[in-house]
């Protein structure tokens, strides 16, 4: 079983701008006055090529899909929320809080990856969920740790317990639930994905502890990771708040580790920090201003790792 991988899907926006369905409880999203929607699709265009290009030059596989303008998707560029993979075929389709958001779902995308090789051998459906208002929002609210077999969640309006759950058990993982909070306007309000707060490395996890305002879960949480000998690298909330949380370890040329993040998260980190991730991969940052603005998610959110296995025919 393998915690990290060398293959990465990303959907390439057509649209991109602040969705005003996520900024409801996505407190990370801000309006950039003065600039004109063809100006953020532009300079958001800019910034994925950017990264996508810089995850390709240290030997990662990404596979780039284009959104299309059939429907209004100005999110579609953070695919990690509404599916994941899975190293045995399986792959799981989530339920999502916004109603523009579940029109990213798209068939086709597995069709591609069929066509490249990719194996897929069942599809698990939690989207009759929405019918509920209940929402599990993918990697940005499992993270998963695939070798220990342990799901991380902070539960929020976009991650319920109880399907939480139910993935564990239909997945086979032992849930770890608990709740981070941000300050808005004084108040502790919940973080809306936990990979926002938190990141799973092989041998190191990346979490903001101040913002796990219950003890108990906070050391439950701490108890997990070094019981799985996983480094705990310690950020702030502050550092949060520049989507230092929001980074993804993947292999790259001669079976290198790095670790990928944007260059707002990189700048947040101090020398320990750093230092304390060089130990795990070489640290890759791209700039992804105007994602992270109109967005309110970073690098990590638009990558979805894929772990499915290959046709050795096809491959």
């Amino acid at each position: 079983m393998r915690q990290i991988t060398n293959t990465i899907l990303m959907v390439r926006p057509v649209s991109f701008r602040t969705n005003e369905q996520t900024a409801v409880n996505n407190y990370y999203q801000k309006v950039l006055d003065g600039l004109t929607p063809e100006t953020i699709q532009f300079k958001a265009l800019q910034e994925f090529d950017n990264h996508a290009n810089k995850l390709r030059e240290i030997g990662v596989e990404v596979i780039v899909i284009d959104d299309t303008k059939e429907f209004d998707t100005p999110d579609s560029i953070f695919p990690n929320n509404w599916m994941s993979f899975h190293q045995n075929g399986d792959v799981a389709i989530y339920p999502m809080f916004a109603e523009n958001r579940r029109l990213e779902r798209r068939d086709d995308i597995f069709q591609t990856l069929e066509s490249l090789g990719f194996v897929i051998e069942n599809m698990i459906d939690y989207t009759s969920a929405e019918a509920e208002e209940i929402f599990l929002e993918g990697t940005g609210s499992l993270l998963l740790d695939r070798v220990n077999r342990k799901a991380y969640c902070s539960l929020s309006p976009r991650a319920d317990e109880d399907l939480f759950i139910e993935f564990c058990e239909d997945f086979e993982y032992t849930p770890v639930p608990f709740i981070s909070y941000q300050t808005v306007n004084g108040k502790r309000l919940p973080i809306y994905h936990t990979n926002v707060m938190m990141c799973l490395g092989e041998n190191f996890a990346v979490i903001c502890l101040d913002s796990i305002d219950d003890k108990k879960d906070r050391k439950n949480v701490l108890k997990h990771l070094k019981e799985d000998r996983k480094e705990v690298i310690i950020i702030s909330e502050d550092q949060v708040n520049n989507f230092a949380g929001n980074m993804l370890q993947v292999i790259g040329k001669n079976n290198e580790r790095y670790i990928v993040m944007s260059k707002s998260a990189y700048e947040s980190l101090t020398k320990q920090q750093i230092n304390q991730l060089k130990k795990h991969g070489t640290l890759v940052n791209s700039s992804l201003d105007t994602i992270e603005a109109c967005g309110g998610g970073s690098a990590r959110c638009m990558m979805a790792d894929v772990f499915l296995p290959k046709n050795k025919q096809l491959a």
